[in-house]
């Protein structure tokens, strides 16, 4: 079995186009439940964050499980299949665990070496694990993708390679508003880019937070001094602040244009407007709007893309490399080992077999006798194997398009149903 990754994110597809195939929590259940129903797959879990969607996949065979899941991803889209399918990207066997490996260190992000990343896959995993399309393959896999993060962040300056999205954002609404000192904010949203900007905002002369869980933005509001209100009473505010940040997971526009032009016409600040949300959480169309700038992902993708990245890219890639050589090695071995088992549980049986049809035959012989003819026979067949098990190991480290596993199986006609029990007991 190997493992499948299909997706779409910030480097393969437009803001538009990923907006179309996000799904929020309940999506991303129906997405897996619906991926598990694919004859070939039998593990998958989805990474789905503000900027990729990914389905990782363990699968009997490439082809029909591909097709399938990419059918599923693009099933939203209101465009063309062509055009959908245009925008994905497949990695397979090796290539997918290098890309999960890249992702959770953060050298594939929108933001360089974002830390955000490892909490989505640490959530991908345990929405996976909840639901039990996770089995000991993609376990297996994730858990080291969250080492190998854990790692670039603590034995580099990766955190200080790139500005995160949230600082980003403010950063260009300081160029529309000036100084963001004493100004009044409204945060829309009570997740870890929520949080963000909170941490970041503290000389803020008024923040409130609201949240479609009212119980959640009242918890974010008091850890930061801010002020919770309900999610009915932003039209309220919306006259007053300067600055809204949105970073809700909501499949629906939060703040209408309608609802911004009503507040607007009650005052004559300006209002800058940082929409982290995918899909966007407010109204694409108050960007025509006078005092208004509107900074969405899709604004702060260009100036992410220019950001110079620094030697500590070089740093985590060695980190990567180092974990992935390592990875790769010890899985293709876990490969070899049920049908190395299944041969040795094979000669072991014609061991015994043999063993004690010679021993019938020459009754005469007293216990020690009888030990010492099966011994000898046994290390007879422990040393016919010895170099072809040891030679198997060896060649499965080197890559290529020989499966000398395969080969074994065939030459030595070791039961399928055999190696397939060692394979399902976890045997390492």
């Amino acid at each position: 079995m190997s493992v499948l990754v299909v997706g779409m994110s910030h480097n393969s597809a437009p803001m538009s186009v990923l907006e179309q195939v996000a799904r929020d929590s309940n999506g991303v259940q129906k997405l897996i439940a619906q991926v598990q129903d694919i004859d070939p797959v039998r593990e998958v879990t989805v990474m789905a964050t503000c900027n990729r969607i990914e389905v990782y996949a363990e699968v009997d065979r490439f082809h029909g499980s591909v097709e399938g899941i990419s059918a599923l991803l693009c099933e939203p889209m209101t465009g063309s299949e062509q055009v959908s399918n245009n925008h994905l990207y497949v990695h397979y066997d090796d290539g997918a665990v290098t890309h999960l490996f890249n992702v959770a260190a953060g050298l594939d992000s929108m933001v360089l070496g974002e830390s955000q990343i490892l909490g989505q896959a640490r959530e991908a995993l345990r929405v996976g694990q909840e639901i039990g399309s996770i089995g000991h393959t993609l376990n297996t896999l994730f858990q080291q993708a969250l080492r190998i993060g854990k790692r670039s962040h603590a034995e580099t300056a990766i955190d200080r390679a790139g500005p995160s999205v949230v600082s980003a954002g403010l950063e260009r609404a300081k160029r529309a508003l000036g100084a963001l000192e004493e100004r009044r904010v409204l945060i829309l949203g009570a997740g870890s880019m929520a949080a963000i900007a909170l941490n970041a905002l503290p000389d803020a002369a008024q923040v409130y937070v609201a949240n479609r869980t009212a119980a959640s933005a009242e918890r974010l509001a008091q850890t930061y001094g801010a002020t919770p209100i309900p999610i009915e009473a932003v039209d309220d505010v919306l006259p007053e602040v300067d600055l809204i940040v949105s970073c809700t997971g909501s499949m629906e526009i939060m703040i209408t244009a309608e609802q911004v032009a009503k507040g607007r016409s009650r005052t004559d600040r300006a209002l800058a407007i940082v929409d982290l949300a995918l899909p966007h959480d407010v109204d694409p169309g108050v960007v025509d709007m006078a005092q208004v700038e509107l900074i969405s992902l899709a604004t702060l993708a260009e100036d992410l893309h220019d950001h110079e990245a620094t030697a500590a890219v070089n740093d985590v890639r060695a980190i990567v490399a180092e974990e992935l050589g390592a990875f790769l090695v010890a899985r293709r071995t876990a490969k070899v080992t049920p049908t190395l088992v299944a041969l040795r549980s094979m000669a072991t049986g014609v061991v015994d077999r043999e063993t004690e049809r010679l021993i019938t035959r020459l009754p005469d012989l007293n216990d020690a006798q009888k030990a010492e003819v099966a011994n000898a026979i046994r290390r007879v067949a422990e040393k016919l194997l010895h170099q072809p098990t040891i030679r198997a190991k060896e060649l499965a480290h080197e890559p290529g398009e020989i499966s000398y596993t395969d080969a074994l199986a065939k030459l030595f006609a070791l039961d399928p149903d055999a190696v397939e029990a060692v394979t399902r007991g976890g045997v390492q």
